[in-house]
């Protein structure tokens, strides 16, 4: 790497963020156009609409909150303005996000009307916006930084190039000392074995295994006892990968040679220590990488075979590619490209460390190509029907 140090944003609580955003923060599906008239009234802010909230109940309900309430914790957020429709469930997310010690205020438009609350809201941004833009960065250590992975559009490259380049990198990060997070249940299938092999205790071995077989039960019970109409992809069909078990063996290579499972999460769940945590995830890439960001992460590492576009409006999405056809007709969106692995031009210890010398890049201020783009997928995970 050519520096361990970036200069980063150290919130409240100590954590240290790369971005510095003021979040307008729906609670439901009705305070959406809300949240959207205060982005277009205040510039500097941003909202994150989505369509979910209302009439949820029990495991739905939990993880809905734990969402919105890491996204808003996210040291790559500064400062939260929640809109809900009403104002008990607004509090509950108001009071998780102000555990972090930084700013953040509830607006219920029951008993207000949109007018009211939008304009109250609009001057409370305001205010926040002008409070952080005048936070300075200051050097902090890369080994500070929670990091998370995914991969989408996965082909044949992939699993020989691009996927063990962010192996390579995490084998680094996890020396250093990183967060680390990683997921997607359903594409280890088939080599769940190996990743249960990786686990540090016992007791983290037997949480892994117990989240791979609740999800295998679920498919077992639905009668779908194969994955064929989307696991593997129609693109990952074409890009020569036909099998579930083959795409997982490409997967796990994103988790390096040397790193250790040390913990499990829930979907959306932040890590309670360093060190390499695996999530219980949707394989859908906006799902997976908005629940990384609810659990912290302030980078997301994501390689891709036959292309995806997939950004994040919090968390920089970093793509890499090793597919010489994706590099060139996809080249807006891949910054990364180690197709020269392919050629025998470089190897995985160098790729590793372009990855993680443009990972230092990001963190001090460049845009990704997602975030050039204006890619700002947000996309909240629903487990049940509504009540």
């Amino acid at each position: 790497m050519k520096s361990t140090k970036i200069m980063g944003y150290r919130r409240e609580n100590g954590r240290v963020g790369i971005r510095n955003h003021v979040v307008i923060l729906p609670l439901d599906d009705l305070s959406n156009a809300a949240c959207e008239a205060v982005e277009n009234n205040i510039k500097g802010t941003l909202a994150l609409p989505h369509h979910y909230g209302r009439l949820q109940f029990g495991e739905d309900l939990e993880l809905h909150f734990r969402t919105l309430i890491g996204t808003g914790r996210n040291p790559n957020v500064a400062a939260v303005v929640v809109i809900g429709i009403e104002p008990e469930w607004t509090k509950v997310v108001t009071d998780g996000i102000a555990e972090t010690g930084k700013p953040v205020f509830g607006f219920s438009i029951e008993q207000n009307g949109d007018h009211n609350t939008i304009c109250a809201a609009s001057r409370k941004a305001k205010e926040l916006v002008q409070w952080a833009t005048s936070l300075q960065r200051e050097e902090c250590d890369v080994s500070e930084l929670l990091v998370s992975c995914k991969c989408g559009e996965s082909d044949t490259t992939s699993g020989i190039a691009s996927n063990p380049t962010v192996g390579n990198a995490y084998d680094k990060l996890y020396a250093m000392g990183n967060t680390l997070i990683f997921g997607e249940t359903s594409e280890i299938t088939g080599g769940e074995h190996l990743v249960a092999d990786r686990c540090r205790t016992p007791e983290v071995r037997e949480a892994f295994m117990k989240m791979w077989n609740d999800y295998n039960d679920f498919i077992i019970e639905n009668k779908t006892n194969d994955l064929s109409d989307s696991q593997p992809t129609k693109g990952n069909i074409l890009g020569g990968l036909t099998t579930i078990e083959e795409k997982a063996l490409g997967n796990i290579q994103k988790i390096g040679k040397k790193c250790l499972v040390d913990g499990c999460l829930q979907p959306a769940e932040a890590p309670t220590g360093k060190g390499l945590w695996f999530m219980d995830s949707s394989s859908a890439a906006a799902e997976m990488v908005t629940l990384c960001g609810a659990g912290g992460a302030v980078v997301h590492f994501f390689p891709t075979g036959q292309g995806n576009i997939i950004g994040n409006p919090i968390v920089p999405v970093i793509k890499i590619s090793a597919n010489p056809r994706t590099v060139r007709t996809m080249s807006e969106h891949i910054d990364l490209d180690v197709s020269p692995v392919l050629r025998r031009e470089m190897n995985l210890d160098e790729t590793g460390d372009a990855l993680l010398d443009l990972m230092v890049d990001t963190a001090n201020g460049r845009f990704t190509s997602t975030e050039a783009l204006g890619h700002r997928e947000f996309v909240m995970t629903k487990l049940y029907r509504s009540a």
